[in-house]
This record gives structure tokens, C-alpha cells and sequence, in this order.
């Protein structure tokens, strides 16, 4: 058994290689070629783009199944400023369906990590640094919003001006006023937007870089973070719920 942490593999050739039981975490597949591969049993996770599979691009057949499953995702790519108000009430709705699920659990289990993941608790934490990033630092020009119980993207450069407690262990309700400062200030700012607002550029830092954003491409993030990390508490509160029951 090998482990690779922070290695550059570009360019690596792997022939005969027994991969099975491996993990793959923050890995970057961009121009991988593939050929006689046996690919049983797997599970994958993340954004994917021109993925071919013995010559089909099934990237349109995956979207369009999770839009068939799930009709909400459709409504979480909104091009005006009422269909970004709509989704952030269903935002609002989802989330507070699973709090209330996660109030069934006990707080080690909400401090559970499942197969490396994030926590419950760590969840909520990483989408209050998602709106400090992307709504009161990117949108709103709050140049330092974080708070000490943020919790940034794995591999995110610290920065030398935030204090962030990465190792702290707060109860669930302690996040949950965070987290609910987090979001009303989400649902001031889209009630306040217009159409007009969408399409201007806001000259400002992200983290790490500073780059210039279109507030709409800034939003669209903040939908897609709190989307798909629903669906991931949604899916390691499945697993924990059954590793109770055994």
C-alpha cells in the first residue's frame, strides 16, 4: 500500500496496476486516457466534463437523470433575479427538513466523518465560509467576514490575516447561529437584486485569489455549495443512521 499526498503524477503511465480499494481525494483527472480498463463497482463523485465512456459522452445522460430525480436541481441554475430568490426559498426549505433530521442524531454522530468526509457539523461550517467568500466578501466587500468556526475547502491556503479554529468541535446549535446570520444575509441581498445587478462584474477577492466575478457566477456558487453539500449530509446521515442500527 502507497500513499500519494501532494505529489505531481502528471504524465505518469500506470500498466498492470492493481488499483483496487484505492481512494481518490482532490484529484485532478483533467486529459486522462484510459484504455482496456475493467471499471466495476465504482463510485464516483464530482464535477465531470466531456467524460467519454467507450465513446459515448455520458456527462448529458448523468444531468439529465439528476435532473429527473431531483426536479429541484433544475431550479438551482436560474437566469434572472426571481428565479434565484425561488431557488434560495427552496434552499431554505431542504435545509430545514435535514436540520430537523439531524436533530435525531447524537453529537458524536454528528461529528462523524464518513469515509474522510466531512462531518455533519463540518458541513455547516464550510457553508458559512462559502458565504463569507462569495456573498459578503466577493458581493458585499467585507475584506476579512470569516468567522473562527469557517471552515475553508480542503488544501485552501491559510491566509495570514484570518483566524480560523479548524480543529474546533461545536455543538450543532452554536453552528446553526452561524449559519443562520450566514443565510439571512443571503436572503437580504436577493431580495434586493435585480436582473440588471446579475450581469455586472464585482472587482474582488475570492480565496485565494482575487479575480473579477459576474455576480450571477458568484450566486450560481453559492446555490451549487449548498446544494450538493445537502445531498451529501443527506447521504452520510443515511450511512450513520444504518451503522446505528446494526
Amino acid at each position: 500500500m502507497t500513499n500519494f499526498e501532494s505529489k505531481d503524477l502528471r504524465g505518469s503511465t500506470f500498466r498492470e496496476v492493481d488499483l483496487r480499494d484505492s481512494r481518490f481525494r482532490e484529484v485532478w483527472f483533467g486529459n486522462v486516457v484510459m484504455r482496456g480498463v475493467a471499471l466495476i463497482d465504482v463510485d464516483i463523485d464530482g464535477e465531470i466534463d466531456n467524460v467519454r465512456i467507450n465513446g459515448v459522452d455520458v456527462v448529458p445522460l448523468v444531468e439529465a437523470q439528476l435532473d429527473r430525480l431531483m426536479p429541484d436541481r433544475v431550479k438551482m441554475r436560474p437566469t434572472d433575479a426571481d428565479g434565484f430568490r425561488r431557488a434560495w426559498d427552496i434552499v431554505e426549505q431542504l435545509w430545514a427538513g435535514t436540520v430537523h433530521r439531524a436533530r435525531t442524531f447524537t453529537s458524536d454522530q454528528l461529528n462523524e466523518s464518513v469515509d474522510g468526509e466531512w462531518s455533519f457539523i463540518q458541513t455547516l461550517r464550510h457553508l458559512a465560509f462559502a458565504t463569507d467568500c462569495w456573498v459578503n466578501r466577493v458581493l458585499l466587500g467585507d475584506p476579512l467576514p470569516f468567522h473562527p468556526l469557517d471552515q475553508p475547502f480542503d488544501g485552501a491556503d491559510p491566509h495570514p490575516d484570518v483566524s480560523l479554529d479548524i480543529e474546533a468541535r461545536p455543538s450543532l446549535d452554536e453552528v446553526l447561529e452561524l449559519r443562520a446570520d450566514r443565510m439571512a444575509t443571503v436572503r437580504r441581498l436577493l431580495d434586493e437584486l435585480t436582473d440588471d445587478r446579475l450581469a455586472e462584474p464585482v472587482e474582488g477577492p475570492s480565496w485565494p485569489p482575487g479575480d473579477s466575478y459576474p455576480v450571477k457566477e458568484a450566486l450560481l456558487t453559492v446555490l451549487n455549495e449548498e446544494w450538493q453539500h445537502r445531498l451529501y449530509a443527506e447521504r452520510d446521515l443515511d450511512v450513520i443512521e444504518r451503522r446505528s442500527q446494526t
